[in-house]
């Protein structure tokens, strides 16, 4: 992700106005790239902004999406993720405690049946592996 203030400057780019509440937004996600939900950011900034509101910062990170800059994820949770890596790649996700990462991995050696193909258009792909992270196999032993 570009620093928050890249960010700032791609925000004037858009005709954006650049506010202290957006800013906030930019450094949480810059301090912590560990695919928060918007209530992880919210909580994030509201200790430093109290008069922040959770639907500024979804508006924030929403316009990040629509910039390409922040990637949103659906990784059946109930609660979106925000991905600050842009660009292809997967992830693996703790079962347990939720924590997500990043996998960069190559998956050429999968063949999409012919009638599928005629189909579909594939554009993405993303695979998403489960399991459990260290700490929490260590916490259940």
């Amino acid at each position: 992700m570009k620093s928050p203030a890249e960010l700032v400057e791609v925000f004037r780019a858009q005709g954006l106005k650049m506010t202290p509440q957006r800013l906030a937004v930019f450094e949480a996600l810059d301090a912590d790239a560990d695919h928060p939900t918007a209530e992880a950011v919210y909580e994030r900034v509201s200790g430093d902004l109290p008069t922040i509101s959770l639907r500024t910062v979804y508006q924030t990170l929403n316009d990040l999406v629509g910039m390409g800059e922040l990637q949103q994820l659906d990784l059946g949770t109930g609660s979106t993720r925000f991905d600050t890596t842009p660009g292809p790649h997967h992830h693996v996700m703790c079962e347990t405690c939720g924590l997500v990462r990043d996998v960069v991995a190559d998956f050429d050696g999968i063949e999409i049946p012919e009638a599928l193909a005629d189909e579909f258009s594939i554009t993405t792909t993303e695979v998403v592996f489960r399991g459990q992270c260290s700490r929490c196999a260590t916490k259940a032993a």
